[in-house]
């Protein structure tokens, strides 16, 4: 792999950037209702198992991570640690029975923040070469 990359073009750059939007958007949104700990949320989550002491570190860990993934020389870093952090609501969506939110929701999530970053970062489409 070469040392420098070709920076993507412009087009190809915000195109990563737009895709990137929805899910840093609803990452951002959760991480601060986990943050301000309204009553709905506090239910939610004693739902699915984790008690209410739990909900502002998990609002923390959601926020630095996306905030990582922001950062374009931790965005890197950033997508694999959510990608960790979504495969643990998947897994709580699965174990309480709720597959539609684990398959429709944090999947298709991950999916997008990993695509949005292979359009925005040469590093990862070097790593990554999608070839005819």
């Amino acid at each position: 792999m070469p040392e420098t990359q070709a920076p993507p073009s412009k087009a190809m750059y915000w195109t990563g950037w737009a895709i990137s939007a929805l899910p840093v958007l609803m990452l951002l949104v959760s991480a601060t209702m986990k943050l301000a700990k309204p009553a709905f949320i506090v239910k939610g989550m004693a739902e699915h198992g984790y008690p209410e002491n739990l909900i502002r570190g998990l609002g923390v860990v959601e926020f630095t991570c996306t905030v990582l993934y922001l950062i374009p020389q931790t965005s890197v870093l950033g997508a694999i640690l959510l990608t960790g952090y979504l495969g643990g609501a998947t897994a709580t969506h699965v174990r309480v029975g709720e597959f539609s939110q684990a398959f429709m929701g944090a999947i298709p999530f991950g999916v997008l923040l990993w695509l949005g970053l292979y359009f925005r970062e040469p590093r990862l489409r070097a790593l990554v070469p999608l070839r005819r």
